[in-house]
């Protein structure tokens, strides 16, 4: 992924340099102590160095720094063995060198080429129509998905590695890596139970996201950090004395929350940093007895603790009675500490622990060349490798999907005869008749919930008892895909209309085939192109379907071919992008989007501009105004759509057409007005309303296209629309307005919610 080049030799202390790395790496391997583990890792080591000889990372740091930093993460951090650290080693080797992979089978094996294989990037030819090769390259990799989950983990550590260093990257690629980071490895290492890794996975992709923000968090965080472990400490004398009195052998530690998890917080409550309560957790880390369960353990050092501190009970967590699908099992709860400050406790056994740290790796048991792994990691695999057989869907809709299965929050539903099945929060009756057996989805006509009739686009809750009803006549409708959430239920669901299309489509072919045979006519492209004219369809198979639906009707057919064509109107319109006007018709695109527009400088948004002009346009999924972060994506007609690097639409941008991104930076902009939402609330008066507005339009002069407030028992809560120029403007009014007597807070409010 990192730029590199060739020199003519490496200096002393480059050599120096990877020495001391590959030190750090063998002085400290992790479960490698089987007979020839040190001499495969020596063997790959020395075949990488070779391979990457004299190549540099845009860093300036000699390339093979970076495989070894990857096998270090695979080994230490996840807990990998000998072979994965191998790979690791041998990642890019096939990819950015001379080296083919056959010969990587020739000196490493089957299995380790196989692993390499899965972490070799397309290059070349691809599937032009998607314009997405990040999308592409993410399915190749998951296409080794199902025979040797360690592709994907040494993937993550290759992301994680490559997050950590960054810095050295132009500013486009940043943003690109950043977001393709937030929106897919950092649930994946989720999902994956790396809860270490997804946690700093976050927080690396915020940094570079939103530098300004994350600076500000971590400044704030960093001020409170004495006084806060001062508390921890305070907090945690009374439950070391009571475990110790219990013959309880525990390791207790102190930690805060993520600079990322942070602004969520901030973001979805929509408060500031200063109303972020839940800042402080204790981890307690156990040695189980002999005398008791790990789970009884857990509910006894619960006791304990709720003897000493008040809990708050709506924060129970118990994932010991029913574990995370992605195996995370831990007891945790929020009790009242010192100071009035709330404080986050999780108990775990040290089994627990390793698998919290290190996910399904801890489970894992090598035997010979087979990875054997426990039955919810099978269970999610299955559901992957039922969306990788589906080869007619487009890589952007495959990541939608995959994107889907990776969040862990599930519900616990029943069949009528008591059966669990588990079921990603949200998901709808269809979902869980799908989840049953594809052909009862397909014939399902409604559900039975808690023993009431319920439509099949009922969102189910947990405990849920379902029974579905079914029909022979019943068949998959479009509209199901609206309210179908697992990959199984929408793949069902378009598969079975893939083949009713293609019927129809058949069946249209013939009747047309048919009735041009009655009339003598040989069918050819002219006559389909006068139909599709006459009809004013795109293309043949439209045609068809229509045909085939009983939708055009062949008894005109004689006089349709006939009818002289009135003329056939083609448009032509120009694009104006960073000064280069081009054709849209008739005229060869660049391969490049945007034309001549120089990636690495930032595209300005001018005020001579308006925010509907040729040159840009604002996104209306995040409304961005003058003032805010923003990036620009170059759309399929080579004009430049204006986000905020936050907004989800942006965030998946990044991770599938992250060529596409550039840097776009705003002018002063004095003539261009901007839309942007205020919600204000407070105790109502008499008059307020009038000096609000009075404050905006006349002291203020910003125009107000709409104000919607109303007033319950004296509380008055509301949202003005008004048309700003800039941040700075909307800021000045939210501090005029936050001075008025009777208003309890004035907010800007954020259309999303990352």
């Amino acid at each position: 992924m990192m730029g590199k080049t060739k020199s003519d030799i490496f200096t002393a202390e480059d050599l120096s340099q990877i020495e001391g790395e590959y030190k750090l790496l063998r002085d400290n391997l992790y479960r490698c102590d089987n007979p020839g583990d040190r001499e495969l890792i020596d063997k790959a080591f020395n075949f990488a160095n070779e391979a990457h000889r004299d190549m540099y990372r845009n860093s300036g740091e000699p390339y093979i720094i970076h495989p070894i930093h990857v096998a270090r993460i695979v080994n230490q951090e996840i807990g990998l063995g000998s072979r994965s650290v191998a790979a690791a080693l041998l990642h890019d080797v096939v990819e950015d060198t001379d080296v083919a992979l056959e010969e990587i089978r020739r000196e490493f094996g089957p299995k380790i080429a196989s692993l390499i294989d899965g972490l070799t990037k397309i290059s070349g030819t691809y599937n032009k129509e998607t314009n997405s090769l990040q999308a592409e390259n993410f399915r190749k990799m998951l296409m080794t998905l199902s025979d040797d989950i360690r592709v994907i983990l040494i993937k993550i550590a290759d992301r994680l590695h490559n997050m950590r260093t960054l810095d050295s990257m132009p500013e486009y690629k940043k943003m690109k890596v950043a977001g393709e980071t937030v929106y897919l490895y950092a649930p994946l290492a989720h999902r994956l139970g790396l809860f270490a890794i997804k946690t700093e996975l976050e927080d690396l992709s915020f940094k570079f996201r939103h530098p300004r923000i994350y600076d500000e968090i971590a400044r704030k965080v960093k001020m409170d950090e004495k006084k806060n472990l001062a508390l921890i400490n305070r907090f945690s004398l009374p439950i070391i004395e009571e475990l110790n009195n219990n013959d309880i052998i525990f390791d207790i530690s102190g930690r805060f929350k993520s600079i990322y998890s942070i602004w969520k917080k901030m973001q979805s409550k929509n408060i500031p940093f200063e109303e972020v309560y839940d800042l402080l957790a204790v981890r307690i880390v156990f040695e189980p007895g002999p005398e008791m369960s790990e789970r009884a353990q857990c509910w006894q050092i619960y006791s304990l603790i709720t003897d000493i501190y008040t809990p708050k009970p709506d924060r129970l967590r118990d994932w010991i009675s029913r574990p995370k699908s992605n195996g995370y099992e831990a007891l945790h709860l929020t009790v009242m500490g010192p100071e009035g400050r709330w404080v986050e406790v999780q108990i775990r056994s040290q089994r627990m622990d390793d698998v919290a740290e290190r996910g399904f790796a801890a489970h894992w048991k090598y035997k010979g060349d087979m990875l054997q792994t426990d039955n919810e990691l099978d269970k999610w695999l299955k559901h992957i490798r039922e969306m990788l057989s589906n080869p007619m869907s487009d890589p952007l809709t495959f990541l939608d999907e995959f994107k889907m299965s990776l969040f862990s929050s599930e519900i616990m539903v029943f069949t009528p005869k008591g059966l669990l099945v588990n079921l990603p929060k949200g998901a709808s009756a269809l979902d869980f008749a799908y989840e049953i057996h594809t052909d009862i989805g397909n014939k399902a006509i409604g559900a039975k919930v808690n023993y009431k009739l319920s439509p099949l686009s009922t969102t189910l809750q947990s405990g849920d008892q379902v029974e579905i009803i079914t029909s022979n006549i019943a068949k998959p409708e479009k509209d199901w895909l609206e309210y179908a959430h697992t990959a199984k239920a929408r793949n069902g669901i378009k598969d079975a209309l893939r083949d009713e299309s293609t019927d129809r489509i058949q069946k249209g072919r013939e009747l047309l085939e048919a009735k041009l045979g009655e009339l003598g006519i040989m069918p050819n492209s002219d006559i389909i192109k006068k139909l599709l004219e006459y009809h004013e369809l795109l293309n043949k198979d439209e045609l068809y379907s229509r045909i085939g639906l009983g939708l055009i009707n062949l008894d005109e057919l004689r006089k349709v071919l006939r009818k002289a064509p009135e003329g056939s109107l083609k448009k032509y319109w120009k694009l104006a992008i960073g000064g280069v006007t081009r054709k849209s018709s008739g005229e060869k695109e660049s391969p490049l989007p945007g034309g001549t527009i120089d990636k690495s400088l930032p595209y300005l948004l001018r005020e001579d501009v308006d925010n509907t002009g040729d040159s840009y346009r604002i996104a209306e999924c995040c409304n961005p105004i003058p003032g805010d972060e923003v990036v620009g994506y170059i759309d399929r007609s080579n004009a430049i759509i204006v986000h905020k690097p936050k907004c989800p639409t942006a965030v998946k941008l990044m991770s599938s057409e992250g060529n596409r991104i550039i840097q776009v930076r705003w002018t002063i902009h004095k003539i261009a007005s901007f839309l942007a939402r205020v919600s204000i609330n407070g105790i109502d008066r008499i008059g307020l309303i009038n000096e609000v507005t009075n404050i905006i339009s006349t002291e203020l002069n910003v125009n107000i296209r709409n104000i919607n407030v109303s007033v319950y028992d004296g509380i008055f809560e509301g949202t003005l629309d008004l048309y700003v120029h800039h941040t700075r403007d909307l800021n000045n009014l939210i501090m005029q307005l936050s001075n008025v007597r009777g208003i309890a807070s004035v907010k800007r409010i954020e259309e999303f919610i990352e």
